[in-house]
């Protein structure tokens, strides 16, 4: 099934759902039963994952309302890796 735009001249846009090529040009309006012809538009084909879907959300929020800082983070040390030969010396 393929969602088809019509527009009516008195009321405005409406979608219809219908098997893929059968739509016709013109259809009747669920509102007031005028004739409404259909309208050619970019189909919705983009799909994105919910982590990228999050972090564009997140992007776009941040533009109008961006997250304040107040104190710089503390520093955190990062731990050292011992060396290698440490670990063949005799432990007490």
């Amino acid at each position: 099934m393929a969602t088809y735009e019509y527009s009516c001249n008195r009321c405005g846009s409406f979608d219809v759902k219908l098997p893929i090529g059968t739509a016709p040009t013109e259809q009747v309006c669920p509102q007031c039963s005028d004739t409404a012809r259909r309208v050619y538009s970019s189909p919705a084909t983009a799909f994105t994952s919910p982590a990228v879907a999050g972090l564009r959300e997140q992007e776009e929020k941040s533009r109008e309302d961006p997250a304040v800082v107040t104190r710089v983070p503390p520093r955190q040390a990062a731990p050292r890796p011992a060396h290698p030969a440490l670990a063949r010396l005799p432990r007490p």
